[in-house]
């Protein structure tokens, strides 16, 4: 059965809870190693306890008539993911997405791979700061795996093997500016600015048969309550397992890194025709780079101060339910 994991705090004290039926029960992490100054177990040493420890740890707590529970709509929710943690990210990975930005995904023969700061890492709920430079601030649902294992080499990942690699999944949200990202051609740079990475507030953990579920999971992205993204992982076009072992010939993994699988389309960003992209590849690169700004500016998909984003998943038969992300956008010094 899934594990339905919350970090939170409350009375200035931070917990790691199971959720069940709107309860968080605090898990007993007193006699844990802690390698933080003031105590805390971050993600790393919470997930590499592993499944069947943290199973075991929620069962000893529910067989205690003194254990004290709280309610899930009063705490504050935090992000499951410390920042210690490395962001790894996918990009352009569900099928409509790479039509609509004029690849065949069935051609496609490689991945896109960048990474976020963990600087940006921020909680499930509340703000998302627009710095004062950025105009075309952008939305970008994801499925969110949590990382189980430590590796230091190239590794072969399949569907048989999975588990030793994933402990679990939250949602992630890869906030992005546009018009950082691609004029200056810096995806890492776009996508790290705080609080540009809300993860959370659920963190799922799976064990060896239920990585399936992994593979019918349903993303919605709301913005002021309309929909503008839609999908489901059953149409991403490179796997989990395929996605970590060719991750893994660039990169070592840690337990409690997480990797971004994708997002659907229906981002704010608007590509251009491909006309356009011929007429504009003639262009002095200041003018190139002024007309795409100038276009996509006239979109009204991009955030702005005051726009509130809602982001759910799950699964449809409910065997999983990552809880909702609700952020309000705010300006830098407002």
């Amino acid at each position: 059965m899934p594990i339905s994991i919350v970090r939170f705090r409350h009375e200035n004290q931070i917990y790691w809870g199971s959720l069940q039926d709107q309860t968080l029960t605090p898990i007993n992490t007193s006699g844990l190693k802690k390698s933080s100054n003031n105590n805390e177990l971050t993600t790393n040493e919470f997930v590499s306890l592993g499944y069947d420890t943290i199973q075991k740890l929620i069962a000893e707590n529910a067989q205690q008539n003194d254990v004290r529970t709280f309610d899930y709509q009063q705490v504050e929710l935090l992000s499951p993911i410390t920042n210690d943690s490395k962001v790894l990210c996918q990009g352009v990975n569900y099928r409509q997405h790479m039509i609509d930005s004029g690849v065949d995904p069935d051609q496609q023969n490689f991945n896109m791979f960048f990474t976020k700061s963990s600087a940006s890492i921020t909680g499930p709920a509340g703000k998302i700061v627009r710095p004062d430079h950025v105009e075309l601030l952008d939305y970008e649902i994801e499925l969110t795996l949590v990382l189980a294992k430590e590796t230091h080499q190239a590794e072969t990942i399949s569907e048989d093997n999975l588990h030793e690699y994933i402990a679990g999944i939250c949602i992630g949200n890869d906030v992005s500016a546009r018009d950082v990202q691609i004029p200056q051609m810096q995806f890492h740079k776009g996508k790290s600015y705080r609080t540009f990475c809300p993860l959370g507030p659920i963190l799922c953990l799976l064990n060896k048969d239920e990585m399936h579920l992994l593979n019918d999971l349903q993303l919605t992205l709301k913005v002021n309550g309309e929909i503008r993204q839609q999908d489901n992982t059953r149409n991403l076009v490179y796997k989990p397992a395929q996605t970590l072992s060719e991750y893994s010939q660039i990169a070592n993994f840690n337990p409690g890194d997480v990797l971004m699988t994708g997002t659907p389309s229906g981002c704010a960003l608007g590509l251009p025709s491909p006309l356009l992209v011929r007429i504009a590849a003639l262009l002095p690169e200041k003018m190139k780079w002024s007309l795409f700004l100038s276009k996509q500016k006239q979109r009204p998909q991009y955030l702005q101060p005051g726009d509130v984003i809602e982001s759910s998943i799950s699964s449809p038969d409910g065997m999983v339910n990552l809880g909702t992300q609700n952020h309000r956008i705010e300006q830098a010094n407002s």
